[in-house]
C-alpha cells in the first residue's frame, strides 16, 4: 500500500502549484533575484526544507493520530479488500453476498481512516503555505536543480516538473521569464516535491509514524 504521506504531499503540491489564492501571480514559484545563489547550494537548501517539514509533519501526526487504531483499521480493510477480490475472481457468489453485508461497516472504517489522516494536514498546511508563498520565493530561483531526463510524466501543463523547449519558447514569445536557462531544469516546487517524497518514508520509519509497519 502506498504511504498516505505520499498522497498528502501530492495534494499539497497540486494545491500550492495551482496558486488558488492568486498570491504569487504569473509564473512558477521563485524569483529572478534569489538570496540563495547557485544551483547546487539551492538544491541542498531545498532538501533541508524538505527534511524539516517532513519532521514537522511526522511530529504533528504522532500527536494527533492514534497509530494503534489506524494500523488496526488498515489491517482490517486490507483483509476485506483481499477477500473481496478473491471472491470476485473465483465468482463465489455466496462469499460475495456475505462480504457485501460488511460493506457499510468497511466504508465507515475507511472514512474514519481518511479523517484521521486529514487531521494533521489541516494543521501542517498553514506553515506550508507561509513557507511556500512568503519565504521560499524570495530565497530561491525558479529552478534549483537539473535532471538528465525530462520528468514530465503527468500530461498536465501546470504540473510540469522540468523545463521544456516548447514552454521556454512560449514564455519568450509572451515576454515572460526567463524562468529556465536550459531544458530539464527542475522547478523549485518540483524539487521540493521530489525530495519530500524521497525522505518521507525514511522519516516516518525513524519517527515511528509509518502505517505500513
Amino acid at each position: 500500500m502506498i504511504e498516505f504521506n505520499f498522497i498528502l504531499n501530492f495534494l499539497d503540491l497540486v494545491f500550492l502549484q495551482g496558486d488558488l489564492f492568486g498570491i504569487r501571480g504569473e509564473g512558477p514559484l521563485g524569483t529572478d533575484d534569489p538570496l540563495v545563489k547557485g544551483m547546487l547550494l539551492s538544491a541542498f537548501a531545498v532538501i533541508g526544507f524538505s527534511i524539516m517539514l517532513n519532521l514537522f509533519n511526522a511530529g504533528v501526526r504522532k500527536k494527533l493520530v492514534d497509530s494503534v487504531k489506524m494500523k488496526r483499521i488498515m489491517k482490517e480493510t486490507r483483509a476485506y479488500q483481499k477477500a473481496r477480490m478473491a471472491a470476485f475472481k473465483a465468482k463465489d457468489q455466496p462469499k460475495i453476498d456475505e462480504l457485501g453485508k460488511k460493506s457499510s461497516y468497511m466504508n465507515k472504517m475507511s472514512m474514519e481512516m481518511m479523517q484521521m489522516n486529514m487531521k494533521p494536514m489541516m494543521i501542517t498546511i498553514i506553515p506550508l503555505l507561509l513557507i511556500f508563498y512568503f519565504l521560499m520565493p524570495s530565497l530561491f530561483s525558479y529552478t534549483v536543480a537539473i535532471s538528465p531526463i525530462p520528468l514530465n510524466v503527468i500530461p498536465v501543463e501546470f504540473f510540469q516538473l522540468t523545463c521544456t523547449a516548447e514552454k521556454m519558447a512560449q514564455d519568450a514569445a509572451a515576454g515572460l521569464g526567463p524562468y529556465c536557462n536550459s531544458e530539464n531544469e527542475i522547478f523549485l516546487w518540483a524539487w521540493y516535491f521530489l525530495t519530500a517524497i524521497a525522505f518521507s518514508g525514511t522519516i516516518m520509519k525513524l519517527t515511528k509514524t509509518s502505517m505500513n509497519e
